[in-house]
């Protein structure tokens, strides 16, 4: 039996526990935590009764942990405890000093993280988080007692990934303003039909001395040294696959063009206790895209995983 101790994070100062302010909305404290190398910012939401579980949240490649700010307010509504983590040279987290951002590292990362929790968590990863979660478990397993994948499969559409990386290097000299950025997410994402929110962007991008706004990631990970290589990505992944035996959801955006229905099929018949399910209307950006509907579907698949031994 695993021994329970308080998670060990380093928090920012905040309150104890996640409270609702004025708008009713939860609040999350800002928690450091060491990982390899580098210490990686993540926002805790927690109950204020023992939590019915704990969900890692991970998120995808140029998005940051504020994807899941929705979902964090709902999980602890819920009863659960959640972590959502910028991955390194991701939002607030460090840029890697030695431009590492392999599958490996992010792996390592990811296991420094779960290290200091009290309880097995689920891991819910988008796009990188969920590449980085499927390896992680299917290769030091069964450290989880849960997986969710977000619109990521082994065998992902090669158009629909260059497309993300064209985005990513998109604009290596940066912004003149805030609309300029919007007007590119816009481009990115014509089929949402909100208006893009300016605050919004503003943690998405850094101002820099000279005026001018830039994606907040480190252009080390964006570049072509710091992208995977697609199918020694997907071997990597088939084999981890076979090797996870704990309940999954795989959650497929069905406007994505990273993933189909072949591939999200190959996924589930190969992880033993595997289920899909699509959400219409969301692409590959799915948190983002439809959280509230996700957000459903992962408190369901909470409420059906077997309760932890005591």
């Amino acid at each position: 039996m695993r021994r329970r101790v308080k998670p060990r994070f380093a928090a920012k100062p905040s309150p104890a526990r996640s409270r609702p302010d004025v708008a009713g909305h939860v609040i999350s404290r800002r928690v450091d935590l060491p990982a390899v190398g580098v210490m990686l910012a993540a926002d805790l939401w927690e109950p204020a009764t023992h939590p019915r579980g704990t969900v890692v949240l991970m998120h995808g490649g140029g998005q940051t942990r504020h994807s899941w700010n929705r979902t964090g307010e709902r999980l602890v509504r819920h009863g659960f405890r959640a972590l959502s983590v910028d991955a390194r040279g991701h939002g607030e987290s460090q840029w890697a000093p030695d431009g590492d951002y392999s599958t490996d590292v992010m792996v390592a990362d990811l296991l420094a993280i779960v290290g200091r929790l009290d309880q097995r968590p689920v891991l819910v990863g988008a796009s990188m988080g969920g590449v980085t979660s499927l390896v992680a478990l299917g290769e030091h397993g069964p450290f989880a007692r849960g997986l969710v994948l977000v619109d990521v499969v082994a065998n992902m559409r090669p158009e629909g990934v260059q497309r993300v990386r064209d985005f990513m290097l998109g604009a290596p000299d940066g912004f003149d303003s805030l609309e300029e950025v919007a007007a590119a997410v816009r481009s990115y994402t014509p089929h949402r039909r909100r208006a893009v929110d300016l605050d919004g962007l503003r943690k998405n991008v850094r101002r820099r001395q000279n005026g001018r706004w830039y994606w907040h990631w480190d252009p080390a990970w964006g570049g072509p040294d710091g992208m995977p290589d697609i199918d020694a990505l997907r071997r990597r992944m088939e084999a981890a696959a076979r090797s996870v035996h704990v309940p999954t959801l795989v959650v497929r955006g069905l406007r994505s063009d990273v993933t189909d229905d072949i591939g999200v099929r190959e996924l589930v018949d190969t992880i033993p206790d595997a289920r899909t399910i699509g959400v219409a209307d969301a692409g590959h950006m799915l948190a983002g895209d439809d959280n509230d509907i996700f957000t459903a579907t992962l408190q369901a698949f909470l409420d059906d995983l077997p309760a932890e031994p005591s």
